[in-house]
């Protein structure tokens, strides 16, 4: 709720999710799809996935 609320407060461009490749690092993504939907707003976003010995996938 604090993210939806900061993105309905904010006009803000776009968001960029990093996260790594391991799967409890995936509810970041599904917190800010979330957050989007509960502001009412679509903001353009990229989400970047750092491998486990620290390259981007």
């Amino acid at each position: 709720e604090k993210l939806a609320e900061i993105l309905r407060l904010h006009e803000i461009k776009s968001i960029t999710v990093v996260r790594m490749e391991v799967p409890c690092c995936g509810g970041i993504v599904s917190a800010v799809k979330s957050a989007m939907l509960q502001s009412g707003k679509m903001i353009p976003w990229q989400v970047i996935t750092i491998g486990t010995d620290g390259e981007i996938l």
